[in-house]
């Protein structure tokens, strides 16, 4: 008997010890994962029954919740809201949540651990509970630029304060407005998903931090140059062989610089130069010379590989393994596999202008409650260091004189000294040019990096290149922090 009473005791303690087990997982390790779970329905009538935060860019809310007369009492409500679909994102019933409103919906929604004895003080007054606001690092006035300036093009724009990481303005064309996602009617709001998603491009991609990656062209020589750099054996002199044309090896392929013929004229011609006129066989040549481990091991320390938050998750930028030398010098100039984020090469130029230091990149910049308690306040963070001082001072000294005299005098500001890099990427056969500028100013104690990506070639069934089209952008975006 005793025997029988000791075994169905250790049973029910074992089943007392499985649920106290169980329910601690749930309660403390699984509940963010659960609380975020679009599919959870619990959650979406709570978030809507609950007076949601506010986003907020200098103060003022682009993104809240106002009172109405249905079971879910509110609705979200965006002001300006095709400007800021990159940056808010939409908060739906059924169709999930993107941008801040998804990266951050458990603070907005009153749910995150830091509101705890908030949510358990309203509770115990009678009041309702209110989720917390959270503070953008968005510029108005640099968002407006860069958003007035892409136009009707398809492509992104990124700019990032240097010392710090915040960001400044990020803007994805085409765009959408997330109000036309926020009807309580949930056929509704799946009907206008689905034709947002039908449409080619569609709004529904953020193109500064993801969706379908870039051909970089010319501005991943950047990575190229800061890899040369930083291995001490190449400086801004250094020379390299200089043909009109370089037959691939192991091809009956050619390549060609942009322009046509020589980098420049002479048998030999320095690496500032080819980056100054953005030659393509010197650094194809130097790519060789280089090998994929030293331009990989760059890459990763600018952030390639890596799914960034900001908080939203940025797909990774990719520098594939090479199967053969031609294909290491095709992306030794930005072709090839090569794909990267308006995010990715905005911190690439925002790292050389830091001194060689890339901070994290965020957007945002405080949480508050809503009597405006500041809970979490943005703090600059190191993200790498793939250059010293001097070399990033050298390469700053280089994309001067691309700006100054080379491929990218479109981004000229008068009375500014403004480092730039410019790419024209080709696509396949038949597709229009991906355009690009990257930069910074002023060259010596920058205030903005900024990276402009166009990918319909200019929009006009003509193939532009980056200073044309790209660059003009890039300097209304840094007009517009300079000019403040």
């Amino acid at each position: 008997m005793n025997r029988q009473l000791r075994g169905v005791s250790t049973i029910v303690v074992l089943m007392f010890v499985a649920l106290f087990v169980s329910t601690t997982s749930i309660q403390f390790f699984a509940a963010d994962s659960l609380r975020a779970d679009s599919r959870n329905s619990r959650t979406i009538l709570d978030s809507y029954s609950n007076k949601r935060g506010a986003i907020l860019v200098n103060g003022t809310p682009i993104a809240e919740s106002t009172a109405v007369d249905d079971q879910y009492r509110y609705q979200r409500k965006y002001s300006d809201g095709a400007l800021y679909s990159a940056v808010t994102g939409y908060f739906t019933i059924g169709q999930g949540n993107t941008g801040i409103e998804g990266a951050e919906n458990t603070v907005l929604s009153g749910n995150s651990d830091d509101s705890f004895f908030q949510n358990l003080n309203s509770i115990l007054t009678g009041q309702d509970v209110q989720g917390d606001n959270v503070n953008l690092t968005i510029d108005p006035d640099v968002q407006r630029a860069a958003y007035d300036s892409l136009g009707a093009n398809s492509g992104a724009v990124v700019a990032i304060q240097p010392k710090t990481g915040k960001i400044l303005a990020m803007v994805s064309k085409p765009e959408y407005d997330p109000n036309s996602l926020t009807s309580h009617d949930t056929k509704a709001v799946k009907a206008q998903y689905d034709a947002l998603l039908a449409q080619t491009p569609t709004p529904l991609q953020n193109r500064a931090i993801g969706g379908d990656l870039y051909t970089p062209g010319s501005v991943f020589k950047l990575i190229v140059a800061s890899a040369a750099l930083q291995g001490g054996k190449y400086d801004l002199d250094s020379e390299f062989p200089n043909p009109s044309r370089l037959q691939l090896p192991g091809t009956s392929s050619y390549i060609n610089n942009a322009e046509g013929g020589s980098c420049g004229g002479g048998d030999t011609v320095k690496l500032r130069v080819a980056i100054q006129n953005s030659c393509n066989i010197p650094f194809a040549e130097l790519g060789q010379k280089l090998g994929y481990d030293t331009i990989k091991a760059m890459a990763d320390k600018y952030g390639f590989g890596d799914a960034i938050d900001v908080p939203m998750r940025a797909t990774a930028s990719q520098y594939p393994a090479v199967d053969s030398t031609a294909q290491l010098m095709l992306s030794s100039f930005g072709q090839a596999s090569v794909r990267v984020s308006p995010l990715q090469m905005a911190m690439v130029s925002a790292g050389i202008a830091n001194g060689g230091t890339v901070m994290q990149p965020s957007l945002v910049d405080s949480i508050t409650t809503s009597d405006l308690k500041t809970v979490q306040s943005f703090s600059p963070k190191q993200y790498s260091s793939p250059l010293s001082n001097s070399e990033a001072s050298d390469l700053t000294e280089a994309m001067q004189s691309v700006v100054k005299a080379g491929t990218g005098t479109n981004a000229k500001i008068d009375g500014v000294d403004v480092a730039g890099k410019t790419g024209t990427a080709e696509g396949g056969t038949g597709d229009p040019y991906t355009l690009w500028f990257t930069g910074f100013a002023p060259a010596k104690d920058p205030e903005v990096a900024v990276a402009v990506v166009v990918g319909n070639g200019g929009g006009r069934g003509q193939s532009g290149v980056g200073n044309t089209v790209a660059a003009p952008i890039a300097k209304n975006v840094m007009e517009a922090v300079l000019n403040k």
